[in-house]
């Protein structure tokens, strides 16, 4: 897969795709869905998508709290495992947004990637204040030249299949229903930073990932798949992560920490992904380090059992 972070001086080569366009935050069923159509829309086109970094949401809200299920580094790798052959990573600044929805379609659809067919989600809006829809977008497809295809929108169960359904499913600590919309386990990717070390002294050695920039799921204890991505621990695991903020020992930074079942080595800047598969207890603080130790047992014990059942 070939990331381009421009739609300007595009080479001949890595023009002409039949793309999705959005934010694919999460790469949920829905994203998913409108990725299978432009795969089909045109099978003599490369597959591609057109996404924009940072987030549009992020240009305009630098200071609002993290609300990314994925960073672009996880978006690009699912993408990656569904087959796309381009990303066209547009960096979202003022000049972009400030584009009126005609001059996105001319000048960054048509002129600037050369796309042969665009699909979008029903819902889509483009250009300036957002003031472009799916159905300006078929009449300037017309008028430039390039296939338009406007897919529904998917539902699971009661709810619309949505990154701010699923971040909702993760706020009520419900992994499982937000892997029902995703399609896949949710999950927390980065390299492992130092901690405290207060872990390895109470008998659970725990790898640290930053939380930064990420919609946090409900505080707590979770059952986790750990993939190990790089390094000579690479592979597969089970473990227990609690994600919080330590209420044992002070105010601490938010982040996530992972004890990985039958493990030993050094992880330290290897990059991890943890899957979220289940939500145990909330955050506790406890009356001396013996109690906290002794649900750290029973916490772990009742992972095995929930990850040896899926």
């Amino acid at each position: 897969m070939k990331i381009i972070r421009d739609y300007q001086f595009v080479a001949k080569k890595d023009r002409g795709a039949s793309a999705a366009i959005g934010n694919f935050d999460g790469v949920h069923l829905g994203h998913q869905s409108v990725i299978e159509i432009a795969r089909n829309a045109d099978t003599n086109a490369p597959m591609g998508i057109v996404t924009f970094e940072p987030h549009p949401r992020e240009f305009f809200a630098p200071d609002a709290p993290p609300f990314r299920l994925t960073g672009a580094d996880t978006r690009a790798l699912r993408l990656e495992k569904l087959g796309v052959e381009f990303v066209y990573e547009l960096p979202f600044n003022a000049t972009l947004s400030s584009l009126t929805p005609r001059e996105f379609a001319r000048d960054v659809i048509a002129d600037g990637l050369g796309l042969s067919h665009v699909v979008v989600g029903a819902d889509f809006c483009f250009g300036k204040s957002r003031s472009g829809t799916a159905a300006d977008l078929r009449i300037f497809g017309k008028e430039f030249g390039f296939g338009v295809t406007v897919a529904p929108l998917l539902q699971s169960g009661e709810n619309q299949v949505s990154s701010t359904s699923i971040r909702a499913a993760l706020s009520n600590g419900n992994p499982r229903e937000a892997a029902r919309m995703l399609g896949h386990w949710h999950r927390i990717s980065g390299p492992v930073i130092g901690g405290d070390q207060r872990g390895r002294n109470l008998g659970y050695p725990t790898a640290n990932m930053s939380l930064d920039g990420l919609h946090p799921p409900r505080f707590g204890v979770y059952a986790v798949l750990v993939d190990v991505l790089e390094g000579p621990h690479s592979g597969s695991y089970q473990g227990a992560s609690s994600i919080g903020i330590r209420p044992m020992f002070g105010a601490n930074k938010a982040n996530i920490e992972t004890y990985i079942f039958d493990f030993s080595g050094d992880l330290y800047g290897t990059p991890l992904s943890i899957a979220l598969v289940d939500f145990l207890r909330p955050e506790e603080k406890y009356d001396s380090l013996e109690a906290l130790v002794a649900q750290i047992e029973k916490d772990c014990a009742e992972c095995r059992a929930i990850l040896t059942a899926l």
